[in-house]
Formats: C-alpha cells, sequence, structure tokens
C-alpha cells in the first residue's frame, strides 16, 4: 500500500505498480472524511491511518459501488462504527433494484456490483448536497449512479472512475490499451461524457480519481480529454 499525502488530503493507493486503486482521505477542521474503501486490503492500512492521525473519521462516502470502491467498507465501518456511510441515491437503488437495462442510457450494468451492500448506508446523497466542505456532483456514467466530491476550499475534485489517470489521461469508457479495465466496467460514454463537460464550470485545482496518480488541473487537459472521447 502506498500512502501520498497532498494539502488537506491523502491518496491510498493499492498495489500501485500494477493495478492502482484509490481512495482518499480528506482532512476537515476537526474531521476525516472517507471516499471510497477500495478493496479489502485496503483496509488494515486504511484503519491505521486513521488511527494514527487522532481524529474522529465521520463520515464514509462511495462514489459508486462497484467492488473496489467498497471492498473494505465493512471493516472500516466495524473499525469506526459512528462514521455516517453516505452513497448516491441513484446508486443505492440500482444496487437494491438490479434492472436488466439502466436509467436513460438503457444499456445494461456493467461491472462488480454486490448482490447487496455491506453495511446500511446512513443517508443517500444527491446534487447540491454539502458534506462537510465537499459539494455533491452528479456524474454518471461509469455507472448510472456516480458521484463526485468537489471540495470548496481548494478545488480539489474526487471522481471516482469518471476519469482515469492510469494508462494516461482519460474519461471512462474510451478504451486505454495500457489500463483498458475501468472501460470495461463502464456503463455509457455518452453519459460520462456529459458529465466531464459538466465538470468544466467548476474551478479545479487538481483531479483525484479511482485508478491512477492524481494530476493538478494543468496536466489533465479536461477539454482534450472531452474531444478525444467524443470522436469515439
Amino acid at each position: 500500500m502506498k500512502v501520498t499525502a497532498k494539502h488537506q488530503y491523502w491518496q491510498i493507493t493499492t498495489l500501485p505498480m500494477l493495478f492502482p486503486v484509490n481512495c482518499y482521505l480528506v482532512l476537515e477542521k476537526d474531521s476525516l472524511t472517507l471516499i471510497d474503501t477500495g478493496i479489502l486490503a485496503h483496509a488494515k492500512g486504511i484503519i491505521s491511518l486513521i488511527e494514527s492521525l487522532h481524529l474522529p473519521l465521520k463520515r464514509i462516502l462511495l462514489t459508486h459501488a462497484h467492488g473496489d470502491h467498497i471492498g473494505g467498507l465493512l471493516a472500516i465501518k466495524n473499525a469506526f462504527p459512528d462514521a455516517l456511510v453516505m452513497l448516491g441515491s441513484r446508486e443505492k437503488l440500482l444496487v437494491q433494484k438490479k434492472e436488466i437495462y439502466a436509467f436513460e442510457a438503457q444499456k445494461p450494468l456493467k461491472g462488480s456490483y454486490p448482490a447487496e451492500l455491506p453495511v446500511k448506508i446512513d443517508q443517500t446523497l444527491k446534487a447540491g448536497d454539502m458534506v462537510g466542505s465537499l459539494l455533491v456532483v452528479d456524474t454518471p456514467g461509469h455507472t448510472p449512479g456516480s458521484i463526485s466530491f468537489f471540495d470548496e476550499r481548494n478545488g480539489h475534485l474526487f471522481v471516482g472512475d469518471l476519469f482515469q489517470t492510469r494508462g494516461g489521461a482519460a474519461i471512462c469508457g474510451e478504451k486505454r490499451l495500457l489500463f483498458p479495465f475501468p472501460a470495461m466496467g463502464s456503463w455509457d460514454l455518452a453519459t460520462s461524457i456529459s458529465s466531464a463537460e459538466t465538470l468544466q464550470l467548476f474551478d479545479i485545482t487538481e483531479i483525484a480519481c479511482g485508478h491512477g496518480p492524481i494530476k493538478s488541473a494543468t496536466s489533465f487537459d479536461l477539454k482534450f480529454v472531452i474531444a478525444r472521447a467524443s470522436k469515439n
């Protein structure tokens, strides 16, 4: 496991050289917020990192419900039972009532959805909600109910799998030969592109995604990435 300390958050990565899976620990004034829980192998290291910071973990936010983002959820919730677990309302509906075709794009779901969520969801989230310093943004595409979190203090954007930086910066659904797995698990490219276009309205300073290194807004050319994906 690799931990990368940034301004007001940490990136926690399992298998950084082979199949990087990221989650993020965000520092609030008097507490911590965890964004995604990675795979089960993440859990012990995440718990140790949180305990070393001597601040309460108040919230566990999930960008979506694929297995590589909720794999450590049960273990972390057991370690910090007072932390509130939050998930987008559409994503919760998908887990509870899977359909062959999902939402607007009328395409089958992809990726490793669980048969049921391993813990109780304490609060569902929708666009415009504030969770501490984090603004909830609807960013469907990788899954129909994916959400992102924008830190209004500093412009940090946590996008789950809407983007990837492993194998080159890309929108999910656009296949990258060096790391094709996010595209293989993505629901609808056109919806992902629309979500990426919406994010151009935000004053982003850093992009933190589920697979690959953190990128500054200047090194992640969002307009170029959108234009390239739109040609597919």
